[in-house]
């Protein structure tokens, strides 16, 4: 865990340095997994872009929070999966040096919540994610309003690579300093998918329907086009099914109560 401690200090402080004032004095090491988060204020934002049926624009508000600056790596779900016997993703070569500052794949989402759940941490909702997602300037794009090919991995540049490294691309950081939050991979969240859901969620905190078949995923990655990359861009998937992009983030309740296995990162 020391050598886990050791990369992902590494990879806040570069970013801290070319990003200062996004995420200057809200991160926090998490010492059980090996998770930086970063801290996201609560408010109204405006979800969704009306650019598909499932996602009209609609205002919400959601508490401040903590999420995974960026997805959790082959290296973090190894010590995972070492620790608790639970299987490994389906992929050959998963846990190779080359590969363990990837994000995991071929997740599903029972993985992922047996993970979070094994970190004490937990899934972010839809509407935590696109919030974080958006930043601030609520914008389309982690990045900003226009899509901009060089800003995340995708179809059109991974040529015959799939995933790139966490730390990837890092001029398409949100403003509220998440990483990849665009391409690469999915992202799992804890929301059942419902198409209509905006049509009757809730206006504070929503945490989507009740009851469903499909989980949401959410940021498109490195086989999918710009459409699928937008911020509001919703997707389902079986929460069983381990797909080759599937992967996802950590998220932590507000208050977090730092030294119970908490550190800030200066």
């Amino acid at each position: 865990m020391v050598q886990q401690q050791g990369t992902t200090c590494r990879l806040a402080t570069m970013l801290k340095e070319e990003y200062r004032e996004q995420i200057a004095g809200r991160l926090l090491w998490h010492e059980r997994d090996g998770s930086v988060l970063v801290y996201v204020p609560g408010g109204e934002f405006k979800m969704g872009d009306g650019k598909d049926g499932d996602c009209p624009r609609h205002v919400v508000s959601v508490s401040s929070f903590y999420i995974g600056m960026y997805c959790v790596t082959n290296r973090q779900y190894s010590e995972f999966v070492r620790a608790t016997g639970h299987r490994a993703p389906n992929q050959a070569g998963w846990d190779s040096s080359s590969k363990l500052s990837h994000p995991v794949v071929y997740v599903s989402w029972d993985d992922a919540l047996s993970y979070v759940r094994w970190a004490g941490l937990r899934l972010p909702t839809e509407a935590e994610w696109e919030h974080a997602a958006r930043g601030p300037a609520n914008v389309l794009y982690p990045w900003g309003n226009e899509w901009d090919e060089s800003r995340c991995r995708h179809s059109g540049n991974c040529g015959s690579e799939e995933t790139c490294p966490v730390w990837g691309y890092a001029s398409g950081v949100s403003g509220y300093g998440t990483c990849q939050q665009s391409g690469n991979v999915w992202e799992w969240c804890s929301d059942w998918y419902s198409e209509n859901y905006y049509g009757y969620s809730a206006r504070r905190d929503p945490q989507g329907p009740e009851s469903g078949t499909f989980r949401v995923l959410r940021g498109g990655g490195w086989s999918d086009v710009a459409n699928f990359c937008r911020s509001a861009y919703r997707y389902g998937g079986a929460p069983g099914g381990r797909g080759t992009s599937h992967g996802f983030r950590v998220c932590l309740s507000v208050p977090a109560v730092q030294g119970e296995g908490l550190h800030p990162v200066s």
